[in-house]
């Protein structure tokens, strides 16, 4: 099963919770909004750019965490390595997909909060509360699709196209299928 790592972004506005979501860029894309935004998210890498350190700096932070956001005192090394890469490609992946960037004390303040599965990928969510505003225009990764399917044609596409804050009745409605039950999960959390 594919591994993928994401942020999940709320925001208190007028007294609702609105959640950030981006839209896929592309010509499959390009005509569907319901059942097709997603959270920033992507796939967790085997290897880093820059190696170790970036890893080590954030496994650092992670167990800082640990003991406030597990349900057991203390992980196993292993795990929180697996933890650090998780987190690492979540942020990642949140910067690429939004071109938003993300400040120190934010990423003090993510933490790891659900899973989603489709029938084929897992994807770790952390959550934050942080709000970039309105208007928001992705400055998204561009990657390459063959386009039309099995034509050899080659384009390159936006990975992201839009973005934005939707209250959680309409991200239900905006969101695929195997991640709205993070919404269910949300509010459950903010309840506590």
């Amino acid at each position: 099963m594919k591994k993928s790592a994401g942020i999940l972004v709320y925001r208190k506005k007028n007294n609702k919770i609105e959640i950030l979501l981006v839209h896929p860029g592309g010509p499959y894309w390009q005509n569907k909004d319901e059942n097709s935004w997603s959270i920033p998210k992507g796939e967790v890498a085997q290897t880093t750019a820059d190696g170790t350190q970036k890893n080590a700096d954030i496994t650092q932070t992670y167990e800082m965490q640990v003991n406030e956001f597990t349900s057991s005192p203390r992980e196993s090394a292993s795990s929180l390595r697996e933890s650090a890469v998780l987190l690492e490609t979540a942020l990642r992946e949140f910067e690429e997909e939004t071109g938003l960037k993300l400040s120190n004390e934010d990423k003090k303040k993510i933490h790891y909060f659900d899973e989603v599965k489709s029938s084929n990928k897992i994807i770790y969510v952390f959550i934050l509360e942080k709000d970039f505003g309105d208007n928001l225009k992705p400055q998204s990764n561009w990657i390459e699709i063959e386009w039309p399917p099995k034509s050899k044609n080659i384009i390159k596409i936006p990975e992201v196209d839009k973005a934005g804050y939707f209250d959680l009745e309409t991200a239900e409605t905006k969101l695929v299928s195997y991640q709205k039950k993070v919404i269910d999960k949300l509010q459950k959390y903010l309840k506590k």
